[in-house]
């Protein structure tokens, strides 16, 4: 994909929601692989909503760079999905950023979260076994936050003040 223009804030860069953009357009890519795409929606009025989204932007994108959006299957319930995301940079490689999300799977009818059909569980069956052979991403999991400072943690830790 190429950062178009029009997602170019004042920056001089990408902005922050155009990230998501990407990522959702490759999201919808990858999980199509598995059978929920729109046809899911259209034929069993059933689809996936996101619940949680961590995205860390580690490096600036600008206009007309070419990247690459990558999808990897983490976990899977009878309900939910847990995957991570890299957008990279498509001719030089370096990572401009990482997305973690968790998905709920969904009755349209209903509004309600329910259980994937058998022959969709067993797809993400399979998309897990292939993605488990892969590293697990460092960012998974990154709790967001300003670090204590050394001094304050070993001020805390002398009065015996526990956090």
């Amino acid at each position: 994909m190429r950062v178009e223009p029009a997602w170019i804030d004042y920056n001089g860069h990408m902005n922050m929601a155009y990230y998501h953009v990407l990522f959702d357009r490759a999201v919808e890519e990858g999980f199509n692989l598995v059978g929920l795409g729109q046809d899911y929606l259209e034929e069993r009025k059933a689809s996936y909503f996101a619940a949680e989204v961590h995205t860390l932007y580690r490096r600036e994108l600008k206009i007309n760079d070419t990247v690459r959006v990558t999808l990897q299957l983490i976990d899977f319930d009878e309900k939910r999905l847990h995957f991570y995301m890299e957008i990279r940079h498509a001719a030089e490689g370096w990572v401009a950023a990482t997305m973690e999300g968790l998905s709920l799977h969904m009755d349209m009818e209903a509004r309600k979260v329910s259980p994937f059909p058998d022959d969709i569980a067993a797809n993400l069956a399979v998309m897990k076994a292939a993605h488990s052979r892969l590293p697990r991403p460092q960012a998974l999991g990154r709790i967001m936050g300003i670090p204590a400072r050394k001094e304050a943690r070993e001020a805390l830790l002398a009065s015996g003040t526990r956090h």
